[in-house]
């Protein structure tokens, strides 16, 4: 039994919510229309929640969480359309079958610590932010009252990439390869040099292995700042759209106890860590443990759809 911390899945609120705008992020049926992107035909299997716990349970995965799509911008929207998509969401997260859990969501324009408390009270298991909202100093100005909330609920913040627009200029391949990346790099030295010193108890989980910005503490060291050997134990990474190469050159430069397993489903796989039996028992099941503050098993009492 294993967890993975980064899945995505649209509730039925969330949907009809999506289907009610009138410009975008919005679904035309299943077509997804994005402001400088083309139409994107969404597929309808990806968002059925009782075949992707099937899926899910038959994988082995106890807890498996879901998040906002950060890429729809939904989290960079004025307040006044942000927080009905974000609250459809919420809604239909908290209503979600096992193994699934989730990360609750704020408006960047509007971050309102008391609505994420009342989300975690409602059982989310941390707090997403998309890259795009803390890169920099302002940036995570903007959410110190968000982080202070998790700070004394001693539960996690999952950072995400943000909004990518490519329009037609490049393959489609482009926006996960460069502008994510290069998100999760500068969101992860933001946070080392703006966040720690306020948020010095939180733990910070980066998708995509923080777009293996930990692989440039040589280059850190030598411009002035701290480098290799100076490992912040509260700074996970998840494994998504990587593979062995990729896990075995962070986990030479973080160590294993802060690397956890992500699949970015449904658009990608869980990879295997190709390090063996224990490294995979740290980042499927002990690391998670710990970045989650949670027991080992999934949320109890909730029923599952057949």
């Amino acid at each position: 039994m294993g967890f993975d911390v980064h899945q995505h899945v649209w509730p039925t609120e969330f949907l009809d919510a999506l289907r009610a705008r009138s410009a975008p992020p919005r679904l035309d049926g299943w077509t997804l229309l994005l402001d400088g992107e083309p139409p994107y035909e969404v597929d309808p299997r990806d968002h059925d929640i009782a075949r992707r716990a099937r899926l899910n349970r038959d994988g082995g995965v106890e807890l498996a969480l879901v998040s906002l799509s950060s890429p729809l911008g939904v989290e960079h929207l004025p307040p006044g359309e942000a927080w009905p998509l974000i609250d459809a969401y919420h809604a239909g997260a908290r209503a979600l079958p096992e193994p699934f859990g989730y990360w609750a969501a704020a408006c960047a324009g509007d971050p309102d610590p008391d609505r994420l408390a009342r989300e975690l009270d409602a059982g989310a298991a941390g707090l997403q932010l998309p890259a795009t909202a803390m890169s920099d100093a302002g940036g995570l100005a903007a959410a110190a009252g968000l982080l202070d909330v998790l700070e004394a609920y001693d539960l996690p913040l999952f950072v995400h990439p943000g909004p990518a627009a490519h329009g037609d200029a490049g393959p489609g391949w482009w926006p996960a390869v460069v502008p994510y990346v290069q998100q999760m790099h500068a969101a992860w030295y933001a946070f080392r040099a703006f966040g720690r010193a306020r948020h010095p108890r939180l733990r910070v989980c980066f998708a995509l292995l923080a777009g293996l910005a930990p692989l440039h503490s040589e280059r850190l060291r030598n411009r002035g700042g701290a480098g290799r050997g100076e490992v912040d134990p509260g700074l996970y990474v998840e494994t998504s759209s990587y593979g062995p190469r990729a896990i075995d050159a962070i986990v030479r430069e973080l160590g294993i106890d802060v690397v956890v397993n992500g699949s970015d489903q449904p658009y990608a796989e869980a990879p295997a860590t190709g390090l063996g039996a224990a490294a995979e028992h740290a980042v499927r099941t002990a690391n998670p443990i710990r970045l989650l503050n949670r027991p080992q098993r999934a949320r109890p009492g909730k029923e599952s759809h057949p």
